[in-house]
């Protein structure tokens, strides 16, 4: 496969002579509609040529919310190897807390495709967010730490899940050891009845980092609990921040050197966005809000606004200006090059593989990319 920038004064049609390739092949890959116009500065994915002599096999899962399109499902199941059900909440006594809808057509859907369904538990409060005193006074109470575990084994039994992924943040530093220990505590239980337990860590960069999002997750004692960890390696841009790229590689590059000192490499899954922001400029704290926007939707918002993408070499990340209403916007999103970069590192540190943050919208080029270069393990 190849990666083609386009030109000014490209078509599809030219691409496909340039390469040999068929049109309708590069339309499909890159998810592109009639009649198929281009942005200058639009990464390609030109499907072809002969896969690697030796194929790096990897694990792959994918989170998703019960509400995804069927067919956006269905077209991403074939490139997991879990899929990660987002999200069982509890009480403070340890009582599951299902999702709202069911879930029941994910979890069939997986093992029609080989993939493992596994349930995230994550301590939302009634506002939806993460709550530190929910994590709290159930990590510091062994009655409710058994009874969620309790909990935990019936449900996976009843519903199949293969696993459990403990996806905690804001985890408070006095709780961080109490945090450990609960995440060893349900791995050993879940190996009893043959499940698998891995745990979501924050991108720290130093053992010693400060800030709420980093002092409680114990990174030597979750890798060791657990059977894989994900290193949430995004969100350096997101909602609430200043416009740039929401995985800069060279950010994402100092968290994986710190993780390889504590946790084993085949233990490291690469945390991966599906997603871009859309800022508003000029940009104010605590006024500017992005606009959470699909890889494809991007590349289809700077066609519409005649605008040209560029690449960022040090963040390894496309972005461009657009104009609307008056309005200056800045975009910062992923494409096939930003992807290929990732993959690379997953390949120069030797790790378990990667996992996506989140599957809702179809991004088949990075698939394609993907299965291209990697043996993924069903």
């Amino acid at each position: 496969m190849e990666i083609y920038v386009v030109k000014p004064g490209d078509t599809v049609d030219l691409i496909g002579e340039m390469y040999q390739a068929q049109p309708q092949s590069i339309i499909y890959a890159n998810q592109m509609t009639p009649p198929y116009p281009l942005a200058v500065g639009q990464a390609l994915l030109i499907p072809g040529g002969e896969e690697p002599y030796e194929k790096i096999p990897v694990r792959i899962n994918g989170y998703a919310y019960p509400y995804i399109n069927s067919w956006v499902l269905e077209q991403t199941l074939p490139y997991l190897t879990e899929l990660s059900v987002f999200s069982y909440g509890f009480t403070p006594e340890g009582e599951l807390i299902p999702p709202v809808l069911s879930v029941d057509f994910m979890i069939e859907a997986a093992y029609r495709h080989g993939t493992l369904p596994i349930l995230t538990l994550t301590p939302f409060g009634a506002d939806g967010q993460f709550n530190n005193y929910l994590i709290h006074s159930v990590v510091q109470s062994p009655e409710a730490v058994d009874n969620l575990i309790l909990n935990l084994k019936s449900v996976a039994e009843e519903k199949g899940y293969a696993g459990v992924d403990v996806d905690f943040e804001y985890i408070l530093a006095e709780d961080r050891d109490a945090f450990t220990d609960f995440v060893a505590k349900i791995a050993q239980s879940l190996h009893e009845i043959g499940r698998q337990v891995s745990v979501a860590l924050a991108p720290k960069q130093s053992a010693g980092q400060k800030g709420l999002l980093y002092e409680g997750k114990d990174y030597g004692g979750l890798g060791a609990a657990a059977d894989y960890v994900l290193l949430m390696t995004y969100e350096w841009g997101y909602t609430y921040g200043p416009p740039m790229a929401v995985a800069p590689i060279f950010q994402v590059r100092k968290v994986l050197d710190y993780a390889v000192t504590e946790i084993p490499t085949d233990k490291i899954r690469l945390g991966i966005p599906n997603y871009g922001y859309d800022w508003k400029l000029p940009f104010e704290r605590g006024v500017t809000k992005a606009r959470t926007i699909g890889n494809v939707e991007a590349v289809q918002i700077a066609i519409e606004k005649n605008a040209e993408i560029f690449f960022d070499e040090r963040a390894m990340s496309p972005y461009f200006h657009y104009w609307e209403n008056g309005e200056e916007h800045e975009v910062w999103f992923e494409d096939v090059r930003s992807m290929q970069a990732k993959f690379e590192l997953i390949k120069e540190y030797g790790l378990n593989g990667a996992g996506y943050w989140q599957i809702m919208r179809l991004f088949r080029a990075n698939w394609l990319l993907l299965d291209w270069q990697f043996d993924i393990i069903k």
